[in-house]
């Protein structure tokens, strides 16, 4: 399943790449972000590797992220791997005359197991919306310092 979600943030490219690499702030705009480790490499450089641990409702759910591109400031590609699902998401970052920085994400979720093929086949709608509910999180927080942490 791929599809691609956009967003344009009322900051310089600069800013916006200062507040969206700061693994501190993704509590701020990531709900239920629980821990953000860090296993190998150099954080946001190609190859390092991030284990993500989120509590979503009762269940908990880890995932581990690996830098798989990084040409910053335009570009930053990673994998997320968790049980029965790999995302494989290419993001992609602009900036307008304006000075706003415009974020396009390329997601494509692969399922890994009976249980995921068919949320990815029957239910599509809900991974590209919690994508782009990120994506408005982190908006709100870079722009008005608006936390999903305390909600």
């Amino acid at each position: 399943m791929k599809y691609s979600t956009k967003i344009t943030v009322a900051l310089p490219l600069n800013e916006f790449l200062h507040k969206f690499n700061n693994t501190e702030n993704m509590k701020h705009w990531q709900k239920g972000l629980i821990a953000a480790e860090h296993i190998s490499g150099t954080p946001g450089e190609l190859g390092s590797k991030m284990k993500l641990i989120y509590k979503l409702g009762n269940r908990v759910m880890e995932l581990i992220e690996t830098i798989t591109h990084a040409n910053l400031p335009y570009e930053l590609h990673a994998t997320y791997t968790t049980h029965g699902l790999h995302n494989i998401q290419e993001n992609y970052f602009s900036q307008t005359e304006e000075g706003h920085t415009i974020w396009t994400s390329d997601n494509e979720f692969v399922p890994l197991s009976f249980t995921m093929k068919l949320m990815t086949k029957f239910m599509p709608s809900a991974f590209k919306k919690q994508s782009l509910q990120y994506m408005v999180d982190f908006k709100n927080f870079a722009e008005k310092g608006t936390s999903v942490a305390n909600a």
